[in-house]
């Protein structure tokens, strides 16, 4: 008898003393008996909460057992993601935990509709932030990088990584993200520094790298040169200085009366006249024609400079006079060139001054700049100061003030490069931007683009694969290796005898994105093998989820890098997400301390918890205003799923017939999961991953949780039926496989719980729902019973007819409404008899749906003394309320002063009173 029954209904049996002695009657011998308890409590003890503490990691270490996660190249269509690559040394912060939650829930879902679902997981090296943190370090032990050697300070650097690397990897795992483990890249692994070093090969052999004199911007902290892209430009309040500059005769000598004239100049930083060599005036303005052919003496310096004219000069900034320093200003070094100026650098790399600097040698540029105007008050130079708004570069990275500078860099030219990636996303569209605002944003970047400055004054990171031989300009070679390059260099130079310890590599490595622009390719290793199995089935990827901030940096050049390597899209829907706020709206960040721990957030709640709360809040490409309590949401919804499957598996089942309304509301449930199931599709398509969920989450909590199980569940101590009860597993299942790309550790835990499995029937690996044509007339058709059954607990909570009472209720169908539901009415109203009528019930409660008219009969259903004595108590206030108002109204004075809107209020309140007290006399009258 027993051999049918599930492992709870065995419980309840065990757990019932009455039963006990059925029990042993019905079992052969104890040994079945003990088997028996063994097998109901090691695998049904179901806890009363939801533990995900002891569910998250069982699960994370089942599924890479059983390589769930794992993709090889077979018959099946393949969706691929390639993971944004986080710093080496990074750690798990908001962004990460928005970011790769949204991928996590796209590759789950994949897997799920059948596809081989393979997501890339890996990091970058991150030269400026990582080698920033391996100098810092080697500072607290005393030692300067400069007093390595660059093998010396890679082998720290290298050990840093060791170190801290890999970490953030390690956490992203707690928060559940199913990437496949087994191919984790690092951007300065051998096979991807290989392709990295032979595409700069290729393009330098194209012709489209060169190294050129150029005015960079100069990160004076990390030390070297940084791309247009790299630097942020800020509203600062600053000064304006206004300068005296002795104006001198052409040959130098002042004037025969030995009193030179002045011109003022103003400019923002006073320290740059140390390099300043000429001055510039409009030559169409008036003011200064008489200086045409003169000189002036830089205060201080007594440097002469030449007077120029340039129509570059706005004659209406400051006092129409420019100082122009060419190498400290891309403008002022435009105008050097095209008037042959001298050059003058005054700074050393981390800004401070040089020799050039006079007796602010070695001092930090903002302290000269005190200092230096201070020198000029008291020498006469400084006129005066006026506050000015300035726009200060400072460094994407290190935050410190960009400083221009002209340096010999690598540059490549993005003028070829630019086109076919501008049509992929804005005219034949083989690259879709979600939401598609951030499409005049590419447009703007590509269309004003300038050559790529690639290379950086940094040890950590590509070494750029270029060798010189000599000491003229262009004594150097490019190869991917040192012996390729001394066979090029002999070739070049006609020298034989040059040895490979006559060459020298460029001291400078690559910029981080020009490994990164490569990622798609390279982590399948489409580079060095273009026609390899992997690539040629994984690539392009499908999807790529990242943030806006890095749409230039990093997806633009990864789109330049597709088309001119692979000739192909590196992905075909680019969803960009929104950034992690506080309640405040300020951007979530270490220094203002509003970020809060993802780990601890995790411990907490729980990582279905806390991917729920960031999902629901996350509209694509709108700001996430981030708040734990929204975690607690998310946590209060796995506890709420937890429950319900408490409850279906509590429930004892029998082999009788299936009732009337257990058939009504599973055949309404599956026709509303459907109607559900095609919004989902729909709001995947468009990646809004977060009306999805909401789409999920309604649908688990009120369709199934709050009216389904309420609809089937069995009277007080009675059976379900078995087919119901098989029906409405099966749609939890159905719901488990929906929730799972959200909830995969609680998913998959119920699922596991629900029937005995093999390894391989996992919910990860199950089938998606499969889509259908919903009935709307029945969902339709349920949307007004449950007004319906709305109304009637109302009434018995206004009227306090308690629910174990049967009540009767009748209808005038003015609406026509069909009988579909009245089985449920029945059930959820506990309504003993459900009558159509054609006239209104005397003496009857009632309330409308529509034009429906719904009447529940009093007699024997209420307390008819007490209802008469709480109806008199209501009467007597409302008469007391209403005195009050007519009082206030005869009153002339009130009348007359009050406003009208004053007087119209009391109007409205004597009205309501008035209604409220008929209505009260009326139902008093049917008591009675």
């Amino acid at each position: 008898m027993f051999s049918d029954l599930s492992e709870y209904q065995i419980y309840l049996l065990l757990t019932t003393p009455q039963n006990l002695s059925i029990i042993f009657y019905n079992l052969a011998d104890i040994a079945t008996f003990a088997v028996l308890i063994q097998k109901v409590f090691q695998n049904m003890n179901i806890p009363s909460k939801y533990d995900a503490k002891s569910v998250e990691s069982k699960w994370y270490d089942y599924w890479t057992k059983n390589e769930f996660f794992r993709s090889e190249p077979d018959e099946r269509e393949p969706y691929t993601i390639v993971i944004p690559p986080p710093n080496v040394t990074g750690v798990l912060h908001m962004g990460h935990m928005l970011n790769n939650t949204i991928q996590d829930v796209l590759i789950r879902k994949a897997r799920l509709k059948g596809l081989n679902a393979c997501w890339v997981p890996g990091t970058d090296h991150a030269s400026i932030a990582t080698e920033a943190k391996v100098v810092a370090k080697l500072k607290e032990q005393g030692i300067n990088k400069s007093d390595l050697t660059r093998e010396e300070f890679l082998k720290h650097a290298w050990d840093w990584t060791d170190e801290y690397g890999g970490v953030i990897l390690d956490q992203l795992k707690k928060l559940g993200c199913s990437c496949d483990w087994d191919r984790t890249k690092f951007t300065m692994d051998d096979d991807m520094s290989a392709s990295v070093i032979k595409v700069f090969v290729d393009l330098f052999e194209k012709g489209m790298i060169y190294r050129g004199y150029r005015m960079v911007n100069w990160d004076p902290e990390a030390k070297t040169t940084l791309s247009d892209e790299e630097v942020i430009y800020e509203e600062r309040q600053g000064l304006l200085y206004y300068l005296k500059y002795t104006i001198v005769d052409g040959d130098g000598s002042l004037p025969s009366e030995g009193v030179g004239e002045v011109v003022t100049i103003a400019t923002t930083r006073p320290e740059t006249i140390l390099g300043d060599t000429a001055i510039c005036i409009n030559p169409k303005d008036e003011r200064y024609s008489h200086l045409k052919g003169k000189k002036a003496i830089v205060p201080l310096t007594n440097r002469v400079i030449p007077i120029i004219e340039d129509e570059y000069v706005d004659i209406e900034f400051g006092t129409g006079c420019l100082k122009v320093t060419p190498a400290h200003d891309e403008n002022d070094k435009n105008l050097g060139e095209k008037h042959k100026l001298e050059v003058i650098d005054i700074f050393n790399d981390d800004a401070t001054l040089n020799s050039n600097g006079l007796h602010y040698e070695g001092k930090d540029r903002f302290v000269v700049r005190k200092e230096i105007s201070k020198e000029l008050e008291e020498k006469g130079f400084l006129v005066k100061t006026e506050n000015h708004m300035n726009k200060v570069g400072t460094s994407e990275r290190t935050k410190a003030v960009i400083e221009p500078r002209l340096s010999d860099q690598w540059f490549l030219k993005m003028e070829d490069l630019v086109k076919p990636a501008l049509d992929a996303v804005l005219t034949d569209k083989e690259i879709q931007l979600f939401p598609s605002k951030f499409e005049n944003t590419y447009r703007h970047w590509l269309e004003n683009i300038r050559d790529w400055n690639i290379s950086r004054q940094l040890w950590w990171g590509h070494q750029i694969p270029a060798y010189y031989f000599g000491d003229g300009e262009n004594d150097f070679v490019v190869a991917e290796s040192i012996e390729e390059a001394l066979t090029k260099a002999k070739e070049k130079s006609g020298n034989t005898n040059l040895t490979v310890a006559n060459l020298k590599q460029d001291e400078d490595s690559l910029d981080t994105w020009f490994s990164s622009w490569l990622w798609p390719i390279s982590v399948f290793n489409g580079i060095m093998e273009p026609e390899n199995k992997e690539i040629e089935y994984y690539y392009p990827t499908n999807d790529l989820v990242t943030g806006p901030d890095i749409l230039f940096f990093w997806v633009a050049r990864m789109i330049f890098a597709g088309y001119e390597f692979r000739d192909q899209k590196p992905f075909t829907n680019v969803y960009l997400t929104g950034l992690v706020r506080d309640k405040q709206r300020r951007k979530m960040s270490k220094s203002l301390g509003n970020s809060p721990d993802a780990l601890k957030l995790i411990e907490e709640f729980g990582a279905d918890g806390v991917r729920v709360g960031l999902l629901l809040s996350s509209a694509a490409g709108n700001d996430l205003l981030f708040d734990e309590s929204l975690c607690q949401q998310g946590k209060n919804f796995a506890n709420k799923i937890w429950n319900a499957f408490r409850l279906v598996k509590g429930w004892e089942v029998a082999d009788i017939e299936q009732p009337a309304y257990a058939s009504t509301a599973i055949n309404w449930y599956k026709n509303k999961f459907q109607h559900t199931l095609i919004n989902i599709e729909e709001q995947f398509s468009k990646y809004r991953i977060s009306d999805a969920l909401m789409a999920t989450y309604k649908l688990v909590w009120d369709d199934f949780c709050s009216w389904l199980l309420e609809m089937v569940k069995p009277a007080y101590q009675q059976p379900i039926d078995a087919k119901t009860y098989k029906e409405i597993i099966a749609l939890f299942e159905e719901n488990l496989k929906l929730l799972h790309p959200f909830m995969p550790f609680l998913s998959e835990e119920i699922w596991q719980l629900m029937a005995e499995r093999s390894p391989k029937e996992a919910l990860i690996v199950a089938k998606w729902p499969e889509v259908s044509k919903a009935d709307e007339k029945i969902i339709a058709d349920f949307e007004f019973a449950a007004e319906v059954i709305s109304g009637i607990r109302t009434i018995r909570k206004e009227k306090n007819i308690a629910f174990k009472n049967e009540i009767s209720l009748s209808v005038m169908n003015n609406d026509g409404v069909l009988k579909t539901f009245d089985s449920i009415i029945k059930k959820l109203g506990n309504i003993e008899e459900l009558s159509y009528v054609t006239e209104k019930v005397d003496g009857a409660l009632s309330f409308r749906v529509k034009s429906n008219e719904y009447f529940i009969p009093v007699s024997g259903a209420i307390d008819v003394e007490e209802e008469i004595k709480k109806i008199e108590e209501e009467l007597k206030y409302t008469e007391g309320f209403l005195k009050s108002v007519q009082k206030k109204l005869s009153n002339e004075r009130f009348v007359g002063s009050a406003p009208e809107k004053v007087v119209a209020i009391e109007k409205q309140k004597e009205a309501d009173a008035l209604a409220k007290i008929e209505t009260l006399k009326e139902s008093l009258k049917s008591l009675k």
